[in-house]
């Protein structure tokens, strides 16, 4: 194992978007188990400190892997174009001004089934476009495209924790 390898070299993947959540638990638990710092306890502090600095790393690429959005802006960068929100932010004007509406729906709503409706929608863009996402990655190779989605997806996922907020507010 190399340290500096990218996330899907060290887990063993592929560097596709659709990966099996059942494969990345599996090859986290396999990685883990051979750079655990308790394996090295009879080893002295040099041993035991290279096992936490692998134990970090490991960790750190599962939480990449295992999360879609950090997976696919991974992907992006490996592929030469970084989602970059930074200094990115422009978005077309048909997914800011939905961005507007379901705002408003959802300071118009007044109870949970009102804001059940609206989350119900929001889910079923957010499948949508991950959907386009995994085309984008893995049948068209069009990083650029889908860095853009991946930034989509990130206002998408940020809107959703809103809604989730106002469901507990409404006791749901």
């Amino acid at each position: 194992m190399k340290l500096d390898a990218d996330d899907f070299e060290l887990f063993g993947l592929a560097r596709r978007f659709s990966q099996s959540r059942g494969d990345i638990d599996a090859r986290w638990k396999a990685l883990q188990a051979r750079v655990h710092p308790d394996r090295f306890a009879s080893e002295g502090t040099a041993a035991q400190r290279v096992a936490m600095q692998w134990a970090v790393r490991v960790n750190e690429a599962y939480q990449i892997l295992g999360d879609p959005l950090r997976r696919a802006a991974a992907l992006c960068a490996l592929r030469g174009a970084p989602v970059d929100t930074e200094r990115d932010t422009a978005m077309p004007h048909d997914f800011l001004a939905q961005q507007l509406q379901w705002r408003e729906a959802l300071d118009e709503a007044r109870t949970a089934p009102q804001v059940r409706v609206l989350a119900d929608e929001v889910a079923a863009d957010r499948a949508e476009r991950l959907g386009r996402l995994e085309a984008l990655l893995d049948e068209h190779d069009d990083p650029q495209a889908a860095a853009s989605e991946v930034r989509a997806l990130m206002f998408i996922e940020r809107f959703a924790e809103d809604i989730e907020q106002r469901l507990d507010a409404l006791g749901q």
